[in-house]
């Protein structure tokens, strides 16, 4: 029952952080400079009961995020944040931002130099925070490179976005390798509760050469797999396996996003390849489309290329109804990674602009050689964030 108590404290704490004056929480530090600093941290507690269906499932109920960080800023000028996760005892964003309209008079777009995330998509570059989903879906789990330190740089136009940067391992010494990536949109609407993103994406990838125990080098491997949109389960009912002798990796994202007043649909197809030395190349892809319904009235907000939650317009919070459908295919030749394809119903109720509580249904279906699983799951959350 110990377990439980997280939740229990969040849900108490929802009257308090739903007032007004939540909108001055946390503290900040403002300097007369403009400079402002303030703490960040969002911390996630997840209930997942399932039916497994043979699949290796268990219920379980833990701690999902335990991110804390710090922010600074001088608007119009830099921004920097750093952000520690102590559930997965994983850095977060390490990394300055810099503004050249603020810098030379000219807006020439904003750099960025520290660990970031690369961009590819849409959901791995949505805040942690801004999930609509209590998970990723299936390709972005499987294909999306995640952080790494690098320098980028990002354009923006009323009309257009552009995004591209140079990246390599991340602060946890792993991914040794060198990256490069760029994001392309098409923006024709882009006014608050009114959004037409339309987008291309790519990176390449071409890992470093590994060192095993008896100090002997091994040609660079990689391994291709996902979750079935459960948070806290190890499980993948879809594996690629080890693939070795591997050159690079290539992978590329079409993206679209449309918002109108409360209404909005989000989809991303995602394709990797694979290419080894002497080997046959891999290729493996994936989609999904997903649709939300805010029955308060609200609009998800949308912000250099990505989406944030919704702020609520009323004291009893917003309301949001969800569905997802998601597809990953990774069987290629020789390779039986396995194909499957899930269905995910939700809803979220953001209680003012710190609290943020989740239910999703899952269900799965998943078949790699002879193997044939379809599990369900329903998975709870409740979410503190500032």
């Amino acid at each position: 029952m110990h377990r439980l108590a997280p939740l229990a404290l969040l849900t108490l704490a929802a009257p308090a952080l739903a007032g007004t004056q939540a909108d001055a929480w946390p503290p900040r530090l403002a300097l007369a400079d403009g400079t402002e600093a303030t703490l960040t941290g969002n911390f996630a507690w997840d209930i997942n009961r399932f039916d497994a269906d043979g699949a290796a499932l268990d219920d379980d109920q833990d701690w999902r995020r335990k991110e804390f960080g710090l922010a600074i800023k001088r608007k119009g000028l830099y921004d920097f944040t750093a952000s520690y996760d102590f559930q997965s005892d994983t850095w977060m964003d390490v990394a300055l931002r810099l503004e050249s309209k603020g810098l030379t008079g000219h807006d020439f777009g904003k750099w960025r130099i520290g660990q970031m995330k690369l961009p590819l998509g849409f959901e791995g570059n949505t805040a942690t925070r801004s999930g609509a989903f209590m998970e990723n879906a299936l390709p972005t789990q499987a294909f999306y490179e995640g952080r790494r330190i690098g320098v980028d740089w990002a354009l923006e136009r009323p009309r257009w976005l552009f995004n591209a940067g140079a990246y390599s391992h991340d602060l946890q010494g792993n991914n040794r390798g060198d990256s490069v990536a760029a994001r392309l949109a098409w923006t024709p609407r882009k006014q608050p509760s009114h959004v037409l993103h339309l987008g291309v994406s790519s990176t390449r990838e071409r890992p470093d050469a590994e060192t095993n125990g008896l100090g002997v080098e091994l040609a660079p491997s990689v391994r291709w797999r996902a979750r079935p949109e459960a948070s806290l389960t190890s499980l993948r009912l879809v594996d690629s396996g080890t693939l070795r002798e591997v050159e690079r990796i290539d992978r590329r994202g079409l993206e679209a996003l449309w918002i109108e007043g409360p209404w909005s649909l989000q989809g991303v197809y995602l394709q990797q390849t694979t290419r080894r030395h002497a080997l046959p190349h891999y290729r493996g892809d994936g989609w999904y489309l997903a649709g939300s319904w805010l029955l308060t009235g609200e609009s998800r907000t949308y912000s250099g290329g990505n989406v944030a939650n919704p702020r609520p317009a009323g004291k009893r919070g917003a309301i949001e109804l969800l569905a997802r459908y998601s597809r990953i295919d990774l069987d290629d030749g020789l390779i039986r990674g396995g194909r499957e394809h899930n269905w995910t119903v939700g809803a979220n109720w953001y209680l003012g602009n710190h609290l943020k509580f989740q239910a999703n249904y899952v269900h799965a279906d998943a078949r790699r050689g002879p193997r044939h699983w379809q599990p369900e799951g329903v998975q709870l959350r409740a979410q503190l964030h500032f």
